[in-house]
């Protein structure tokens, strides 16, 4: 197990951005793990190429913990207007497609109590991004 955290942390460096993004998706189900948590964050704002963004943000909205939701609410405190978007994009991506998904408009609820105001700006704003896609 920690073999495959470690390659993915590995993969998370790559100056590919495929690797990348697959070091996001793998990365994601650890997201409660410290080294885990900093390399999402590099990943959630890769400056280099949005589709890590996106499929990092998709990841860790599927995994919907409260640690997941957290990364990504702070990433969308961080982001830029473009990043911002694609961060958007993939929460959207995982709300919208398979059945099963977390519930993470009731996340980003529980993470309004969070004590760094980031955490709560950004699950403010994801939030409002689920609206109309639960069912």
């Amino acid at each position: 197990m920690m073999s495959e955290l470690g390659k993915a942390l590995a993969e998370a460096s790559s100056p590919s951005w495929p690797q990348r993004v697959r070091a996001g998706r793998d990365l994601a189900s650890f997201a409660d793990v410290p080294e885990a948590a900093d390399a999402l964050t590099r990943l959630l704002l890769d400056v280099e190429d949005t589709a890590v963004t996106r499929q990092t943000a998709e990841a860790l909205a599927r995994v919907g913990t409260v640690a997941a939701v957290r990364l990504i609410a702070l990433s969308v405190a961080e982001a830029d207007d473009n990043q911002a978007d694609w961060l958007q994009t993939g929460v959207h991506d995982a709300l919208v497609g398979t059945d099963g998904v977390p519930d993470v408009a009731a996340v980003c609820g529980q993470l309004a109590h969070d004590p760094e105001e980031a955490v709560h700006r950004g699950a403010a704003e994801i939030s409002t991004w689920t609206d109309g896609t639960s069912r």
